[in-house]
């Protein structure tokens, strides 16, 4: 239950900070171990799912394939955040975060346990296909609720930037410890990484699962494929990445409380929009020291704008319609950015030969969320417990 639920809370100083701290750590804590379910099959798909189930294809297209199959569980997140974003309107946070943990984890499991090409041809693809479904599904009914759950407890206006930017946390968070479980098993099953070591990593979910109850994913092809680069040095350069990124979400979110949510977001999508340009150009160095630089860097320009994206989105909305609303307007842009800019990056590269396009496309979409974040009425500082005029 939240503030939101009670109206004005009966609880005092004490009480109210002591519930807001569980809060924040449930939030937290379920949006990394649901990013971590979410963005370790994007790891693992440019190292391991082209060779082992779509093995007939040239390796580019086969990478190119094993992302297409990526793409289906951003298909889902809008999904899921219409089918639990109106169960969260109307029977509560709590148990539709429940749900949708279990409905991840799940499938998470799930990924782990398909047979590859070798055992059962084409349909170790599908199954691999329906799973992300589901688990794209679970992820999309989650976000707007663990943001919602954070932010609806503030009792001032002066910092929902900053309570929203915790499950923000999560999204480095979980790709820090996907990253660290397969850098992990890639170490430790050595050449049998792709017989069984990638399995692991899926496996585990179970246990975050029990204890819980965008990303950057083209760079692994590009760095290992491309340049050269070793698996291992890679996976360590983006543990270093989403460490830099999970600092620096609630330090963006801060910041939004200070100077707006719109000027902070358009201030990260600038930044974003030119970035691309320098990491490209230091990873295209092939020095090892300027590509580890580069990739560690690279979140920080996401994360800017990430911070407060949450309080922003929630603050749109009223009261009411708040979790549906929430989970679709972040969901449904996952169709169109998230979810095919791997495979738009790759196409790209394969395509011309050259990481100056993928650049120019970083460039593109940069541009439109300075567009975007300039139509939304800026609700920063403002009371947003009663229903907005003319809704």
């Amino acid at each position: 239950m939240t503030a939101v639920d009670i109206g004005i809370s009966p609880l005092t100083d004490t009480e109210h900070r002591a519930q807001l701290r569980r809060a924040l750590i449930a939030s937290t804590v379920g949006t990394t171990i649901e990013w971590y379910d979410f963005l370790l099959y994007g790891q693992v798909t440019g190292l391991v799912f082209g060779k082992l189930f779509f093995p007939q294809s040239d390796p580019l297209v086969g990478v190119l394939q094993a992302f297409a199959v990526f793409f289906i569980g951003f298909v889902g997140r809008p999904i899921g955040a219409a089918i639990f974003g109106h169960w969260g309107d109307r029977i509560g946070r709590k148990a539709t975060l429940i749900a949708t943990l279990l409905v991840t984890g799940f499938a998470t499991v799930a990924v782990g346990l398909v047979p590859t090409y070798e055992s059962i041809g084409i349909w170790g693809a599908v199954l691999l296909t329906v799973i992300r479904l589901i688990q794209g599904i679970g992820v999309g009914g989650e976000w707007g609720g663990s943001v919602l759950l954070a932010m609806e407890w503030a009792r001032s206006t002066k910092n929902r930037g900053f309570l929203a930017a915790w499950p923000q946390f999560g999204g480095p968070a979980g790709l820090f410890l996907a990253n660290l479980a397969v850098l992990f098993f890639s170490w430790f099953s050595g050449d049998q990484f792709l017989v069984w070591g990638w399995r692991i990593p899926f496996l585990l979910s179970i246990v975050m699962v029990g204890i819980g109850l965008w990303i950057r994913l083209f760079i692994f092809t590009y760095a290992t494929t491309v340049l050269g680069a070793q698996r291992d040095f890679v996976l360590m350069a983006v543990l270093v990445q989403a460490f830099l990124g999970f600092c620096w979400i609630p330090v963006a979110g801060h910041l939004s409380d200070r100077i707006g949510r719109k000027r902070m977001y358009m201030i990260g999508s600038i930044f974003s929009g030119i970035f691309g340009f320098i990491y490209f150009a230091l990873l295209d160095t092939r020095v090892p020291a300027l590509i580890f630089i580069a990739i560690a860097l690279s979140l920080l320009p996401v994360t800017t704008c990430y911070g407060p994206q949450a309080a922003m989105i929630a603050e749109s909305f009223t009261p009411r319609l708040r979790y549906s609303g929430t989970s679709l307007g972040y969901q449904l842009a996952s169709i169109i950015a998230g979810g095919p800019s791997p495979f738009i990056a790759t196409a790209l590269f394969a395509t011309f030969a050259s990481s100056f396009p993928i650049a120019l496309y970083i460039l593109g979409c940069g541009v439109l969320g300075i567009i975007a974040a300039a139509l939304l009425t800026d609700y920063t500082s403002k009371d947003i417990s009663q229903e907005y005029e003319g809704v």
